[in-house]
This record gives C-alpha cells, structure tokens and sequence, in this order.
C-alpha cells in the first residue's frame, strides 16, 4: 500500500469516527433536551463528516492538501467557543477525541501547534471557571493525552524514516543501492528534459576486484567498498548522488553536468583513488565509463547500459582508465 493511500484511509477513518461520536453526542443531549449542545454536536458533526468528503476528493494528493488544517482549525476553534461561551464546563471532554484526531489527520507539527492551542484554552478557562481540584483533572488528562499523541506520531516517523532509509540504502557501504539507482535516475531524465540541462552519467569499479576478493576475502572488500564510499562522497559535488550496485562496483548520477564536466569529474576520481593508501588493498586502482544524456535518453535503462558499455570499454584498454561514450545522435 502506497503512503498517500494509506493516508486516505487514515484521514478518512479518524474522520468518521470522530463524526460517530459526534452524533452520539447529539442524540443524547437531544434526548435530554439540550438544545444547545444538540446544534453544536450537529454542526461538529457536519465539519467532521465534510472532512471526510473532503479526503475522498482530494485522494491522490493526502500528502499535500491543505483543507486538512482549515477544517481542524475551525472544529477546534468551535468546540473551544462552546466550552467558554456556553459556560459549560463539563462539555471539556468534547476536546479530547479531538487532540486525537488532530494528530491522527494533520503533520506532526501542524498538529502539535493547533492540539497545545486547544490544550491551553481548554486549561485557562478551566482554572477561570472551576476550583483548582475540579480543573486540574480534565487539563491534565488534556495534556497527557496530547503528549502521548504526539510522541507516538513522532515515533511513528521516524520509523517510517528509518525503513525508508534502509529500503534505498546499501547497509554495508552506506551508499544508495541498486533499487533507489532507476527510480532517481528517471525523474533526473524527466528533469532534464523538462528544464534542458546536461544529465550525465559515471559508472565505475575497482579494477580486478574479483583477484582481490580471492586475496583478501569477502570481509575485506567489505571493508574496502566502506573505505571507497566515504571517498567518493567527499569527492563528489553537492547534488550528485552515489549508488553501490555490487561488489566494487558504483554508479554517480551528476546533475547539471556536460561532457566537459564529467570528464573532469571521472579525471579527478581516478587520480585520487589511485593516489590513496586504502585499508587491506593497499594501492588499488578503478576504471570509469562515462556518457552525458542526450535527446533521444527518455530511459534510464539507456544512460545505464551506456555508461557500463563505456566501463567495459575502458576495462578492455589496460584498467585504471577513463571512457568516455556519446549518445546516438539521431535526428528527430
């Protein structure tokens, strides 16, 4: 399940749910003749219930749709005015379904600000109206109610971060992996092609890896592919990104970059690596095949099979070597 339809079902579960409540509000205070608390459950639970239409209509942008804020904001605003307009204190607990559903429906920080808002209008009236030992209990249960929220969200993120951050990173290199490398790839493509700057392309790999291997272990060029990483990202310009596809083998996606500039860079890895003292190698050296995106590059399956043609080129004319392959210049 993709993260904005989770969301739709999210948001529209927490608003339904908030609209069940609401109604049985409703036809209790209906019941008992509190006219007053009926129309305020009513147009609550029409907001609530506009929320939820709301989320079906705008299913496909979840992760972005600002009616969100604007239909909390105003069943927050109006639960709080009935509390301190109708002078009833006891209707506080109305506020705490909806610290919940403040966090459950809006970004974490959207949702602390308008839930600590609700949390400390509700207290201040509370510590107005009522003696101390009557008010502290409902502003208490306020805020650890809102606390307990907000911590889990929190927590809830940064494990959604967390799995995301392992689901495209190379654990043992720290580089992205293969399975981001297409993804990336292709909305660099589309970039390109919307915007008309240069794409180009480096993939690179330590020469004789597989006779170092056999010499050094798997251990060791584990160790030796971490070593690599780290240079590379400090060889590398901001905006570029780094991916491990296997053994001593990695792709650079170079944004913004012609066929001068990647040369360039392609120059500027080698001659480092090769200069540098690495851990269990010693001395080693890579080979690099480069290609810059042409017109007809709508794929990123294209930018890649070239760029590995363009290693295996280079491989094939002595190692330590950089080659540099253009794109078919066909006419359109």
């Amino acid at each position: 399940m993709t993260e904005t339809r989770l969301r739709t079902w999210t948001h529209l579960a927490g608003y339904l749910l908030a609209t069940l409540f609401i109604v049985m509000l409703a036809s209790q205070n209906l019941r008992y003749g509190l006219y007053e608390l009926f129309y305020l459950a009513a147009g609550l639970a029409l907001l609530t219930l506009g929320g939820a239409v709301y989320t079906l209509v705008s299913r496909r942008q979840q992760l972005r749709a600002p009616g969100h804020l604007m239909i909390l904001a105003a069943v927050n605003a109006l639960v709080l005015a009935a509390v301190v307009t109708l002078d009833r204190p006891y209707i506080s607990h109305w506020c705490l379904p909806l610290l919940v559903l403040n966090f459950i429906i809006l970004p974490l920080r959207q949702g602390i600000t308008l839930s600590l808002a609700l949390t400390t209008g509700l207290t201040l009236f509370l510590l107005v109206r009522l003696p101390l030992v009557e008010a502290l209990p409902p502003a208490f249960a306020a805020v650890i109610l809102t606390s307990v929220a907000a911590l889990y969200i929190w927590h809830y993120d940064h494990m959604a971060q967390s799995a995301e951050d392992l689901a495209i990173t190379d654990p043992l290199t720290g580089a992205h992996n293969a399975r981001f490398l297409d993804e990336t790839l292709q909305k660099e493509i589309s970039r390109s092609e919307a915007t008309g700057h240069p794409l180009s392309a480096i993939m690179l790999a330590v020469d004789y890896a597989d006779e170092a291997e056999d010499l050094h272990g798997v251990t060791g060029m584990q160790t030796l592919g971490r070593a690599l990483t780290q240079h590379l990202f400090g060889v590398i310009r901001a905006g570029d990104t780094l991916y491990s596809l296997r053994t001593g083998e990695f792709f650079l996606i170079l944004p913004f970059t012609p066929e001068d500039g990647v040369r360039v860079i392609a120059e500027r890895i080698r001659r480092t690596v090769a200069e540098h003292s690495w851990p269990v190698a010693g001395k080693i050296t890579i080979s690099l095949g480069c290609t810059t995106r042409t017109r007809q590059d709508t794929r990123s399956t294209q930018l890649r099979e070239r760029a590995a043609q363009a290693l295996g080129t280079a491989r094939k004319r002595g190692h330590d070597t950089i080659w540099y392959s253009t794109g078919e210049s066909r006419q359109p």
